[in-house]
């Protein structure tokens, strides 16, 4: 298998990734008709953890965090490093000191199909992390994988450049020449829902504000006393 490092991949506007922040997952998972989502098992490492922004990815081997370190070299201000793995793997490959370098290098966070370790000094850092698994397996620094190439994390490809939103329900890939269309729905929902949260904080029924009554009359609910 031939090992690759691209030094020069093309990021989303800065523009496009700020408008996109502003909204939670859910919302952006919805905006993009409902696609684009990770494995549910990607789980942040501290609640409340947050992410968004153009993906720096890594293909890397089972117990083997070599590239990660060749990806602290490539990184740029605001990217999230996207881990994946030839083979499923939950060995511990990042850990406390390659989040200092990773945050000094304007790194945003990072997301692991495979595993991390050093779970309270990255949550006391406060550099948000998601990932498969926790161990604190250590690793070999002895194959070569590659950096910036298409991967499929947690079920979803991602390319170099594509954005990575994540949050406490979960990780949405938005597909980089996608992401000014999907930030315009995603403001859109949010709008409607706005309104939708007002009627329904004044006492108005779901039944009655989106017209399920009928619809459910005619799948066979009956109201009996």
């Amino acid at each position: 298998m031939s090992s690759i490092a691209v030094r020069n991949i093309q990021r989303p506007d800065t523009g496009v990734v700020a408008a996109l922040a502003k909204f939670g997952v859910a919302t952006l998972h919805e905006a993009q008709g409902r696609t684009g989502l990770m494995d549910a098992s990607i789980r942040p490492i501290y609640t409340g953890a947050a992410l968004c922004g153009p993906a720096l990815t890594v293909l890397t081997h089972p117990g083997d965090n070599w590239m990660l370190h060749v990806a602290a070299e490539l990184l740029r201000p605001g990217d999230i490093v996207v881990i994946a793995c030839s083979a499923p793997n939950g060995d511990g490959m990042f850990g406390e000191l390659l989040a200092t370098s990773y945050r000094t290098r304007g790194a945003l966070g990072l997301v692991s199909d495979t595993g991390v370790r050093d779970v309270k000094e990255i949550s006391t850092m406060g550099f948000p992390v998601f990932s498969r698994h926790i161990s604190a397996k250590g690793t070999v620094k002895a194959t070569a994988g590659s950096v910036n190439v298409p991967v499929v994390c947690a079920g979803m490809l991602v390319n170099p450049g594509d954005v990575i939103a994540a949050d406490d329900d979960g990780v949405v890939v938005i597909a980089r020449d996608k992401a000014a269309e999907v930030a315009r729905a995603a403001q859109a929902r949010e709008d409607k829902e706005a309104v939708t949260r007002k009627r329904l904080a004044a006492g108005e029924l779901g039944l009655d504000l989106y017209g399920m009554r009928e619809a459910l009359a005619k799948a066979g609910l009956k109201y009996v006393d």
